[in-house]
């Protein structure tokens, strides 16, 4: 058994703290290993600025960096600097101590923190109006605010890249001369509309629409910009090469059914709507083709059901109420969920979760924390753990 001299570093009272172990999960250790075989760069990167949690993110996933007290000091020990053993491999080595830590960092997969883009994005909404403007929004004052780019939103949003991109096409959030302007749901509902419409005129198949078509129409007889228009495809289908032959669209139809009955329920968020006249709007505005496509079940997590008990038999009622529009912290979560509604079936009260849990398990974590479960014939209600006041 090999022999060391140890001994603190001349150096140890510079060093103090210069150290820090990050204990890696497995999907982010073959991210290194790989790297390490392939002579490559990990694309690793810290985010966070000085009021918020640090965050690691990789290409396509974030994890929150949390400390860990330990209950004995490691020591971080090297070859002592100073030390020079000459020509002679076998001899002597010193072991410098050059740090002593009492935590370790580790990294818990975590949801992009994407919630404040709607800071920085408030204000710069584009509308129908803005079709032909290109100059910066304005505030309050009337002064134009600076623009907020794609390359802002990388260095300040605590996502990663994968997860950002993802977070904008969900926003709907478009990309123009680098800056990036949420769509106004008014404008987007008129975008989609307006291509369906297309779709049957122009007799285009859904499935594999030729994009060059669609695109002249909308901008020769509406006036919507390519750039916008071409994006809002994107967001709602897939756009490729048909081998050597022009772009085609593959319209993803639940997405678009979807969107379009968002649009018509966004204008029942203080009065409720009977169920049956919604679904009959929602089918007339996508048309007789996809009709067949409208679902109730395509707008979980955006609405709140009721009964109108004075009508005989009772009419099911629907009132908008986004989980977008709820706090991002998982108390605060549940407090305004619970003051809108004492009592929810589990398969009502999931769908405004999924944006703050990274799994099913992480869900039912946090149904544990703030949720008490109740069963009764019925099924599975949860009520709340702590009591909230109007």
């Amino acid at each position: 058994m090999s022999e060391f001299d140890l001994r603190f570093s001349s150096s140890s009272v510079a060093e103090t703290g210069s150290f820090k172990l990050l204990e890696l999960p497995p999907d982010l250790y073959k991210i290194l290993e790989g790297a390490i075989e392939h002579a490559s760069q990990p694309n690793l990167t810290i985010k966070g600025a000085s009021d918020e949690d640090a965050v690691l993110c990789t290409t396509d996933k974030t994890y929150t960096v949390r400390s860990v007290v330990l209950s004995n000091k490691v020591l971080v020990v090297t070859r002592d600097p100073t030390d020079d053993p000459g020509d002679d491999p076998e001899a002597d080595v010193a072991v410098a101590i050059r740090d002593q830590l009492g935590e370790i960092l580790e990294l818990v997969p975590s949801v992009p923190r994407l919630h404040k883009l709607n800071a920085f994005l408030k204000g710069r909404e584009y509308d129908e109006g803005h079709e032909d403007e290109d100059s910066m929004s304005e505030d309050e004052g009337g002064k134009k605010k600076p623009r907020f780019t794609y390359e802002d939103a990388r260095a300040t949003i605590q996502a990663s890249d994968a997860e950002l991109d993802k977070g904008l096409r969900d926003r709907r959030i478009l990309i123009l001369k680098g800056e990036l302007r949420p769509l106004a749901p008014s404008h987007l509902a008129a975008i989609l509309e307006l291509l369906l419409t297309n779709l049957v005129s122009l007799s285009l198949p859904h499935t594999a629409a030729p994009v060059s078509p669609l695109l002249a129409a909308l901008e020769d007889d509406h006036d919507i910009r390519r750039e916008v228009a071409r994006q809002v495809m994107a967001w709602f289908g897939r756009i490729a090469h048909d081998g050597d032959g022009p772009e085609k669209w593959e319209m993803d139809v639940d997405t678009v059914v979807k969107e379009v009955g968002l649009g018509i329920l966004r204008t029942y968020k203080n009065e409720p709507v009977a169920e049956r006249p919604f679904l009959e709007q929602w089918k007339k505005a996508v048309g007789d083709t996809f009709e067949e496509r409208v679902l109730l079940t395509l707008l979980s997590g955006n609405f709140l059901t009721s009964i109108e008990a004075l009508s005989d038999p009772p009419v099911p009622l629907l009132t908008y109420f986004p989980c977008s529009a709820l706090p991002v912290d998982p108390g605060a979560r549940f407090a305004e969920l619970f003051l809108v509604r004492p009592r929810w079936k589990a398969e009502e009260i999931t769908p405004f979760l999924s944006d703050i849990a990274v799994d099913g398990k992480e869900r039912d974590n946090l149904l544990l924390k703030h949720a008490r479960a109740i069963t009764e014939p019925g099924g599975v209600w949860y009520t709340a753990r702590a009591k909230y006041n109007a």
